[in-house]
Formats: C-alpha cells, structure tokens, sequence
C-alpha cells in the first residue's frame, strides 16, 4: 500500500473517530435536556389545562397569560422597562463582583485584618439588602444611581465572603513554594492565590447573580418609573393581572437564562480545575 493510500485511510479513520464523538456528545447532550425539561414541560401542561377554565381574578387562564406576554414582551415593552432593568443590573453586577473580587483577596491574605472585620461581615451577611433601601435612596436620591448602588452592593457580599474563605484556605505550601521562587506579592495574589481560590469565587459570583435580580425588582418597585420591578407593581395596581403575571414568567425567564450563562461562564473558567480534578481522581484509582 501506497503512502498516499496510508495517509487517506487514516484520515477517513480519524474523520470517523471524529463524527462518532460529535455524534456521542449530541446524545449524551439530548438526553440532559430530557432530563431537565420532562419536569417543567409537564407542570406548564398541568396548568394550562388547569387554568383554562378559570374565572379568577388573581389567576387568569394560562393561555391569556401567554396571550399578554406575546403582546407585551415579544417586543413592545422591551426597550420601555426590560433594557433599563438589564442596564442597571449588568452595570450593578459588574461593579459590585469586580470590587468583591479585590477586597477579598486583600482581605483574605491579611489574617489581622479578617478578624478585625470579622464582626461586621457578619453583621452584613445577615443584613437584607432590600432594607437598605430607605438609607440608599435617602442617600443617592431615587434616579438610577442609587439603583446601581444597590444593586452593586447587593451582589458585593457573596462573592467578598466566598472570595476571603477561597483565599483563607489556600494550601499554605503552595505560597511557600511562590516565594520560594521570588514571586512578587502581585504575582503571588494574581497567579497564585486568586485561581486556587476560583472555584469558590464562581460560587460567590452565581450566588451574587440570583441576589441582584432580586435587587433590581425590588428598587425599582418604589420610585421608579420603568422597569420590571415597577411594571408589575403597576399591573398588580391596576388590576391588569394578566399583565402581573406575564411580567413574572418573564422574570422567572430572565433568572434561568441568566443562571444558564453563570453554569457556562464556570464550565468555561473553571475549565483546568475540572481536568485537574479528573486527573487527580484517576491517578488514585491506579
């Protein structure tokens, strides 16, 4: 046989590896999905059948709920009160996480300071945000500043405290062995500390986002002028219930969609610890 020949088996061969294992993680990928979603599907078949011959007021027909939330939501009251809300969070979330991130490493690498601090995280990790709401909006006004504060403040505390317990339980050796080799405290913080205590921080990082969706309907349902937080409020109000209602699935919808991105956003950076971890696991059953 020809080098040629050798060389075209092989690719049709490695070609065929490739596509049985597309094919394998489709599977396994459907068979997830069925997993999650046989659960939800036959609840909202439960309902809807249900509820289609309801006459109450508090709780419409499913099928007027979906009627108004086509109406509304696909896509007359998106740039009106979904977009603001978005905004406040993305920025919210984004200042709250970045400043959580810093301040735990700092304070997770300073044992002193930890137990100086050590009451008065307790005291705020207990604290409801939402009834922060009265000293914020005194202190800010009711514009979208205090909203973003709120917000920001709110996602703060989970990823802080689960980034001070992931820097604290760092394996001790494993800074020795850093400024064995003459790091810098940067490089120690940044390299070093800050990715072993990662998989606790993606942890804080979810927690934070379930926290600030919360957040961002609760201040907008006083003083507000759009939103969600403030359309449902306003429909409820107004006895628009079928209006309440699609405003809640669609809020329902949003924090499952933005939980789905949190799992992606930790499979992806959290990537080498799930090899590690598999590696470690088979080097112990050999």
């Amino acid at each position: 046989m020809s080098a040629g020949t050798e060389s075209a088996t092989g690719t049709r061969t490695n070609a065929s590896h490739s596509q049985r294992a597309v094919g394998a993680r489709l599977l396994r990928a459907g068979r997830h999905l069925l997993v999650e979603a046989w659960l939800p599907v036959v609840l909202v078949a439960v309902w809807w059948v249900g509820s289609a011959s309801s006459t109450s007021l508090y709780f419409p027909p499913l099928a007027r709920i979906a009627e108004r939330f086509r109406e509304l939501w696909l896509f007359e009251q998106v740039p009106v009160h979904l977009v603001p809300s978005l905004q406040n969070l993305g920025w919210g979330l984004l200042a709250g996480v970045a400043v959580a991130v810093g301040a735990g490493v700092v304070v997770g690498r300073m044992p002193r300071l930890h137990s100086a601090l050590l009451p008065l995280l307790e005291f705020m990790r207990a604290t409801p945000i939402l009834a922060l709401l009265p000293l914020v909006f005194g202190l800010l006004g009711l514009g979208v500043t205090s909203k973003i504060a709120l917000i920001a403040l709110g996602a703060f505390w989970p990823t802080f405290l689960n980034t001070v317990d992931g820097v604290r339980s760092v394996d001790p050796q494993i800074r020795e062995v850093a400024r064995a080799y003459r790091l810098s405290r940067t490089d120690i913080a940044f390299r070093v500390v800050l990715p072993s205590a990662m998989p606790q921080v993606v942890v804080g990082l979810r927690t934070s986002v379930s926290v600030a969706v919360v957040v961002v309907v609760g201040s907008e349902m006083f003083g507000a002028s759009n939103g969600i937080g403030y359309f449902v409020l306003q429909a409820q109000r107004t006895y628009a219930i079928a209006d309440m209602w699609a405003g809640i699935v669609l809020l329902g919808l949003l924090g499952y969609l933005l939980n789905l991105l949190s799992a992606g956003f930790e499979r992806w950076v959290l990537s080498w610890h799930r090899g590690q971890r598999a590696t470690a696991e088979l080097t112990e059953r050999t």
